[in-house]
């Protein structure tokens, strides 16, 4: 081999371990400014803060402000479970064995029986049922009552909540048709409710530390969820991969579809909670931004103590911003503000 062949290799070789060391440098985005905002608002976020972001198939930051609250620590999220419920409600739709349009006088008779039964699954999962809801307000939007089951809460449903209007005419934010979507898979499944959810949704997608019981032993489809930041990151990483989790296809591209467009975004609204306002609702989510023809690009799913999870098809990223129960500001301008130093960190728009 000659001299001269020997040092354009050698040049080579530099130039190759050259690129490679700069490689991380590229690629690795600058999350210092979240970690400042975090930091800075700590306090008004009540003090731990949990935030991770999930970008090309991997957490790409993960910030934990303390050791007894981490990424591992199983907290309540109240609303934030109800896009759960609705995923569950959809894999059901997918299997043929409910669909939108399915009225509960099949599968509730306790509902027929007090002229209640003509409520679709559509309208149990985006608060348009024309039941009566709760008062407003964080602290009474979970349900007063304790029920053993849900069938026991159909129950009250049937002889307690009065008709406000005809389903599917006005919105009204509350806990009930998300219930009432529950037990209309209980029915079908003969199953209960956190089993099924285990089967078919949180054992999928490795949420091994999620579950729908709360502190009183109850289930309640749609307040009662506990969660921790690594398992709702898997749950948010599979919408964002459109239905697909580590290969396996967990929700159909239609079932995608539903879950992203706003689902009777003309009617009038009775009850929306402090911060969505103005925003469509899909099922269990808020469209927090939208294309030119009204499907969502960026979606959430906030609960009224603080936490944010969401989705951002527009940039191909999902996070989570977690925080103790009632710890939280109400309304979304922490959310806006969290985003959109994510958004600096990663270099989108």
């Amino acid at each position: 081999m000659s001299y001269k062949f020997k040092s354009i290799c050698l040049n080579f070789s530099l130039l190759l371990s050259f690129l490679l060391l700069l490689q991380p440098v590229f690629s690795q985005s600058n999350f210092s400014v979240v970690d400042d905002f975090i930091d800075k608002n700590r306090k008004a976020l009540g003090g731990e803060v949990i935030a991770l972001v999930w970008k090309d198939g991997k957490v790409v930051y993960r910030k934990e402000t303390s050791e007894d609250f981490n990424s591992k620590t199983p907290v309540a999220i109240g609303s934030g479970g109800q896009w759960l419920t609705a995923a569950l409600a959809m894999i059901y739709v997918d299997e043929n064995k409910l669909t939108l349009d399915t009225r509960v006088n099949k599968l509730i008779p306790i509902l027929a029986k007090y002229m209640k039964g003509y409520i679709t699954l559509k309208q149990s999962l985006s608060h348009t049922t024309g039941l009566e809801g709760e008062k407003t307000g964080i602290g009474k939007l979970a349900p007063k009552l304790r029920f053993e089951s849900l069938e026991e809460e159909m129950d009250h449903f049937a002889k307690k909540k009065e008709i406000v209007t005809n389903p599917g005419t006005e919105f009204f934010y509350s806990y009930v048709g998300m219930d009432i979507a529950g037990r209309m898979m209980e029915v079908v499944s003969k199953k209960t409710f956190d089993r099924i959810v285990a089967e078919k949704l949180l054992r999928p997608l490795k949420m091994r530390n999620t579950t729908f019981f709360n502190d009183n032993m109850s289930v309640n489809p749609s307040t009662s969820a506990q969660t921790t930041a690594n398992d709702y990151i898997n749950f948010l990483a599979m919408l964002l991969n459109n239905g697909t989790f580590e290969g396996k296809k967990i929700l159909s591209d239609k079932a995608i579809e539903e879950l992203s467009k706003p689902q009777f975004a003309e009617l009038p609204v009775k009850y929306t909670p402090k911060g969505t306002e103005g925003l469509h609702y899909s099922f269990g989510a808020w469209l927090m931004e939208e294309d030119a023809g009204g499907k969502g690009t960026v979606i959430a799913s906030p609960s009224l103590g603080g936490t944010w999870p969401f989705i951002d098809k527009k940039n191909n990223y999902a996070a989570i911003l977690l925080v103790q129960p009632g710890s939280g500001p109400d309304g979304k301008e922490m959310y806006t503000k969290f985003k959109a130093v994510i958004d600096e960190a990663l270099g989108v728009k």
